[in-house]
């Protein structure tokens, strides 16, 4: 039996780079949920950190692209490819829905975008997490 240990590091090699991915959507999450904190501290507790929750979403935004990106270059199923697509889509529905001025107020839309978008988000995590790490023992579950 002839064994290449160049295909082993290649296993190896992708294996990391899908683990990054899944800790910078871990990461992205989590930015999404502080931004819905702040949005909250923003409109019931003091005004100032409507700032933060603006930065925030300049901050991460460009994370969606890289992820964008990135999940078209390594090995990832269609499903996880489709959900991190619509990741900055639901974000570029962010910006429009909060600067566009038109007759019908399109900002009614942004907590539904800005719901959808975090469950997503969610998703896309849990699907990597189960990809990455399946749980030999979920068949001896009763």
């Amino acid at each position: 039996m002839t064994v290449n240990p160049d295909i082993d590091d290649t296993l190896i090699s992708i294996r990391w780079i899908q683990i990054s991915f899944f800790i910078a959507t871990v990461f992205f999450n989590i930015c999404l949920i502080t931004q819905v904190l702040t949005v909250g501290l923003a409109y019931f507790y003091n005004s100032d950190w409507w700032n933060i929750h603006i930065w925030l979403v300049r901050g991460y935004s460009i994370l969606s692209l890289i992820l964008l990106v990135w999940v078209f270059l390594i090995p990832f199923p269609p499903r996880v490819q489709s959900l991190t697509a619509s990741i900055p889509v639901l974000l570029g529905l962010q910006f429009l829905t909060i600067h566009l001025k038109t007759s019908f107020p399109l900002a009614i839309f942004h907590p539904l975008i800005g719901f959808s978008l975090l469950s997503i988000s969610t998703t896309l995590v849990h699907r990597i997490s189960h990809i990455l790490f399946p749980n030999d023992n979920q068949d001896n579950i009763h």
